[in-house]
Parts: structure tokens; C-alpha cells; sequence
């Protein structure tokens, strides 16, 4: 066996960033990767405009209360101001608008007087300072500088970014072909009727939704008997097809475990057989050709889940062309009960996280942890982790969790 960070280390530095690049129309862009930087002809602002409703006014006219200046034009967002703000003179302008030649600084709507004839104001409060209240041109970026970094996955704010800078085809990522292969003679489809001694084939269903929430192409291969031939075929097929496999069940060493002699045989080059961790110790990783990678699970549910989110996951950012960190987030949580662990391996107690940021409380999932327990992995959002040599922490202490 391996170490956790012995294993990450030798994925992550196995996997490049990023597979072919292209270019997708913006309204299909959302959830991508930006495959490049992205910079803008345009300042934004574009020109001065007012972060207030108010009005335009010339700094040296406000500086005392009490001063009262002739409206000389109105001007509504979108509109281009016709004539300039003179000494003794304001323009009425409305948030967003296009700040007149002159004119300074505005003065909030609430600190002025409209006169009844609404051709002048008088000014109530003194803006603390020149330029209050407007936004200036480039002083949110400048054309020509960087404005979305490459490896950034497009969310709605990047997608409002792009659409603000007139990026109407976007450089991004080709999305990254994962597909999920189950093994076992035991394993059934969920809509198939039970036999005595068959289970149903739950990995691949929690796998393909995993993969779909984080944004990836994700193809379901179906299951395969325990049988050498049948399964080398499956492999074969898997790894011509798709970017990444990920099989789960046969990577430990029963009789009918096949994976990881079948990956030598395919021309695979093994990299992790084994690892460290509990849940999840017999993982199998390797690579192939054309930067093509292979993650075999064990076959136990919650053993298959959790080094999907401690290792498989991380790769996939990187090879889909993320920018780092890829590896999982940590935080620190106070435990509400006591977690033990054999010491032997560092161990995954999966539970929830509540509580601020300032004072996050792990809850342990209720009911038996063994890594065949998939029921009581739902709604769990982490996991606690307990390192090697540690057998035991108590309920109040501190310990690392993993979000996922």
C-alpha cells in the first residue's frame, strides 16, 4: 500500500490539463472550461456614469449646504447628454446614466430639494468628496487587460462577464468522456426483479450523477459477468471510446478479479494498485495512449464513492483543463461524537458539516459504517478524516473533513 498523498501525487502528476480545445456559441457555453484567456476591447464602465439616482453636479458648486443650482437637462439610462454641467448648474441623472460633460460628482436624490417648479434644486447634504457616486470609465477593467483566466469553469457571473464583453463564440475545453463500467455476476439494473444473492447495480447510478453535477460527459457502459474474455472485450471497447474509465468491482484479490491484469495486458501502465485509506484501499490507476486514464474502484458502494471524490475527482478537474487546486476541500470541524478509527489506515467517516464557518460541527452519519452501507451515506456532505496512528477522536475535539 501506498499513502493518500503518495497516490494523489502520482495521478495528478500522471494527468495533464486539458484535452482539445474548441470553439461553442455563448448561449452554449455555460458550464464549460475557458480554454484560453479572454480580454475585451471595451472599458467597464464603458464611459462615466452615476451609482446613484441623483444629480450631476460640479464638485466646487457643493462644497457648502445650503447652495441652489438650475436644472439644465434630465437624463435617463441610455440616453447621451446633450449639454454640458456649468458653474451653478446640475442635470438630473438616474443610476447607470452617462455622467454630462462638466459635471463631477452627483449628489444623492435623498440629500436635495426639488424647487416646485422643478427647475432647481437645493442642496441639503455636501457629498463627503469629489467624484462621489460615479463610476468611472476602466475603473472596473481596462480593454486590453486579461478579464477571465484560462482553466475557469463558466458559471452564471462568468457568463454575465462574457456576455458584457460581446464574446459571442467562446475558446473552451472539449467536454471530457467519462464512462462508468460496472463488474460482478451479483449486479442487476434497477428496474430488473431480485434474485436471491443479486444486488442492484447502484455504483454505476451514483457515478454517471456524480459526473453529470460536475460538468462532464459521462456514458454508461452497462455491467459484465465475471468473466476474463467477456471483460477484456469491455475494457478494450471502454478505453477506445472514452477519455477516462471508471470501473468498479474486480480490482481486489479474489478469484475473479481481473482488472488489474487485464489493464497489463490492454498496454495500460499501472501506476496505483493499492492505497492507504479506508474506505477504498484496493484502487487501481493507470494511464494509456493519447493521455487516456483508467480508475478501477472497489466494488463495495461507499468504498467506490469515496475515492471517486478523494482521487478520481481531482484528476478529472485537471484533465478536463481546470485550473488548480483540483484536489478536494478541507476544513476544520469540531465532532459532536466520538470517531474511531483501527489506526492502520487513514480513514473516511462520512456525515455532515453544520454550523458557520467560524464554527463547523461534524455529525457522523447514524447507523453501521461499514463501507457496504450505502444507505446511510445519504445526505452526507463529508467526510472526516483520521490519519494514520490516530485511533480515536473525541466528541468536542477538532478533526480534518473533506467537503464533497
Amino acid at each position: 500500500m501506498i499513502s493518500v498523498e503518495q497516490a494523489e501525487a502520482l495521478i495528478l502528476g500522471a494527468v495533464q490539463v486539458g484535452v482539445a480545445s474548441d470553439r461553442v456559441p455563448l448561449s452554449e457555453a455555460i458550464g464549460r472550461i475557458l480554454a484560453m484567456p479572454i480580454e475585451s476591447a471595451l472599458d467597464f464602465p464603458h464611459w462615466d456614469n452615476s451609482a446613484m439616482d441623483g444629480y450631476a453636479v460640479r464638485f466646487e458648486d457643493v462644497v457648502n449646504p445650503g447652495v441652489t443650482l438650475t436644472i439644465v437637462e434630465e437624463i435617463p439610462a441610455g440616453a447621451v447628454p446633450s449639454v454640458a454641467v456649468r458653474s451653478g448648474q446640475a442635470a438630473r441623472i438616474l443610476t447607470g446614466s452617462m455622467m454630462p460633460e462638466g459635471a463631477d460628482t452627483v449628489v444623492m436624490q435623498e440629500w436635495t430639494a426639488r424647487s416646485s417648479d422643478g427647475q432647481s434644486i437645493q442642496i441639503l447634504k455636501v457629498p463627503p468628496e469629489k467624484g462621489d457616486f460615479v463610476r468611472h470609465q476602466g475603473s472596473f477593467y481596462r480593454s486590453g487587460q486579461p478579464l477571465l483566466r484560462s482553466g475557469l469553469r463558466l458559471g452564471g457571473a462568468e457568463m454575465a462577464v462574457l456576455a458584457a464583453a460581446q464574446c459571442l463564440q467562446v475558446p473552451v475545453f472539449r467536454r471530457l468522456r467519462v464512462g462508468i463500467l460496472s463488474t460482478g455476476d451479483e449486479l442487476v439494473l434497477p428496474d430488473q426483479p431480485l434474485k436471491p444473492g443479486q444486488i442492484v447495480d447502484s455504483n454505476q447510478i451514483a457515478l454517471l450523477a456524480l459526473l453529470k453535477q460536475a460538468g462532464f460527459e459521462a456514458i454508461a457502459l452497462g455491467s459484465v459477468k465475471d468473466d476474463r474474455e467477456s471483460l477484456k472485450r469491455a475494457m478494450a471497447a471502454a478505453i477506445e471510446q472514452c477519455d477516462v474509465v471508471i470501473s468498479s468491482g474486480g480490482v481486489s484479490v479474489g478469484d475473479y478479479d481481473y482488472v488489474e491484469s487485464l489493464l497489463g495486458e490492454l498496454g495500460g501502465e499501472i501506476l496505483v494498485r493499492s492505497i492507504a485509506v479506508k474506505p477504498g484501499k484496493p484502487l487501481t490507476f493507470a494511464t494509456f495512449p493519447e493521455q487516456k486514464l483508467y480508475f478501477g474502484l472497489p466494488g463495495n458502494p461507499v468504498s467506490a464513492l469515496v475515492t471517486f471524490w478523494r482521487f478520481v475527482l481531482p484528476a478529472l478537474r485537471k484533465r478536463s483543463g481546470q485550473s488548480s487546486p483540483w484536489s478536494p476541500l478541507f476544513v476544520t470541524a469540531t465532532t459532536h461524537q466520538p470517531l474511531k478509527s483501527d489506526g492502520k489506515r487513514e480513514s473516511y467517516l462520512w456525515g455532515s458539516v453544520l454550523g458557520a464557518a467560524e464554527d463547523l460541527q461534524f455529525c457522523p452519519a447514524a447507523g453501521s459504517g461499514s463501507s457496504g452501507n450505502l444507505v446511510n451515506l445519504a445526505g452526507s456532505n463529508a467526510l472526516a478524516v483520521i490519519p494514520i496512528g490516530q485511533t480515536r477522536v473525541e466528541a468536542g475535539d477538532r478533526v480534518t473533513v473533506m467537503l464533497v
